[in-house]
């Protein structure tokens, strides 16, 4: 069972910054693939980012909605996920929910588009960007 508990969330304006963190109870071998996904009212779950263990280090994955934006990362030693959020637009305004599809899983940037292949989910920190 992993546990996930998202923070840093809040109001911020267009073109601002902000780090999201994801608390996790186990580390990143427990946990698999590991990602952030947002949801906002009226529209799907979206996926955001992706980064799961390899041999050596670490692989990600972005939306295309994100990229060059956002930055996915990861400290195992504190069993911590981050999002950092730059340039920020109204259109980032969401429930930000990290997730993880647990140990022994597969993982590849396909997951980003299968919210409902991920097995852990934290209860979501709110961005809201103003213009």
């Amino acid at each position: 069972q992993v546990q996930l508990v998202e923070s840093g969330g809040g109001p911020v304006q267009a073109g601002g910054s902000l780090r999201l963190s994801c608390a996790a109870s186990e580390s990143s071998s427990s946990s698999g693939c590991m990602g952030w996904f947002r949801q906002s009212p009226g529209k799907e779950r979206e996926g955001v980012a992706l980064i799961y263990p390899v041999t050596g280090g670490s692989r990600v994955a972005y939306a295309d909605s994100v990229k060059g934006r956002f930055t996915i990362s990861q400290d195992n030693a504190k069993k911590t996920l981050y999002l950092q959020m730059n340039t920020l637009s109204p259109e980032d305004t969401a429930m930000y929910y990290c997730a993880a599809r647990g140990p022994g899983t597969y993982c590849s940037g396909a997951y980003l588009s299968r919210s409902s292949d991920w097995n852990y989910w934290g209860q979501g920190t709110q961005v809201t960007v103003s213009s």
